[in-house]
């Protein structure tokens, strides 16, 4: 069956995958696997089917913002696709994960508005308990396979889905979410957790810290430094590790 939106066909579509917003990132991180090929690019939906650690995977850009991300993981999980895990970056709220860092979302603050239409607003945007456990422990693995190049800190909390990037009238209340306890902004792990868990299909999401969301901690925002390529690397790896780990846990 043919995703009209992602050109993908149900029957060349394992049950893993591994999303992220830019299709240059997806075919950066398609590069990690073996016997790769690229099934479809329409619009920013990139798709890439291939080998990691012998696990049939795939690599799915889903583009900015929680509404075009959403008919990407709708249409994905129609496809067959069972398991997701979003690898992004995100604005920090602590400076305790500065730029550089990694942060595993355990749940997201749905200050979108696309979760809005599709469940109440005390329905809350919780990742599954086995990816994240998965995550972490392949975030916290791969700190010493990285040593030499992972310089940040690997987080485990809360983040925050927003639609916003830049401020308006209206003011963005970061301030009011990091006294929350929240870690870090970015906009679209809330779709990625309330799709999966209407669809049946679990989900989880690790970001690399990229600048600080809280405009009293921000610097001029530059994701294109060292230690950010070097963190969005050690997301990657832990990412596809962990994807692995869960396919071999389902298959014993």
């Amino acid at each position: 069956m043919l995703m009209p939106i992602l050109q993908i066909h149900s029957e060349d579509m394992p049950a893993y995958a591994i999303v992220c917003g830019d299709p240059a990132r997806a075919e950066k991180i398609s590069r990690k696997l073996e016997q790769v090929k690229e099934l479809a690019f329409s619009r920013e939906y990139r798709t890439f089917v291939g080998l990691y650690e012998g696990v049939q995977m795939a690599v799915v850009s889903h583009g900015v913002g929680s509404p075009g991300a959403a008919v990407c993981f709708e249409e994905l999980i129609r496809a067959g696709v069972t398991t997701l895990i979003r690898v992004g970056t995100a604005g920090s709220y602590t400076a305790d994960y500065p730029a550089g860092s990694v942060i595993v979302s355990t749940a997201a603050v749905r200050s979108d508005g696309l979760t809005r239409q599709l469940v109440p607003d005390g329905f809350p945007a919780v990742a599954d308990i086995g990816v994240t456990q998965a995550l972490v422990e392949a975030a916290r693995e791969q700190e010493s396979a990285d040593a030499a190049t992972f310089a940040g800190k690997v987080g485990v909390g809360i983040t925050v889905t927003l639609d916003a990037f830049f401020a308006g009238v209206e003011e963005i209340p970061h301030r009011k979410y990091k006294q929350a306890g929240a870690l870090g902004a970015e906009m679209e792990i809330a779709a990625l957790y309330i799709v999966s868990t209407l669809r049946g299909a679990r989900a989880g999401a690790i970001v690399a810290i990229d600048g600080f969301a809280d405009s009293d901690l921000a610097a001029e925002y530059d994701p294109h430094t060292d230690a950010v390529g070097q963190a969005v690397e050690h997301e990657i790896n832990a990412a596809l590790r962990a994807l692995a780990v869960l396919a071999r846990q389902d298959q014993a």
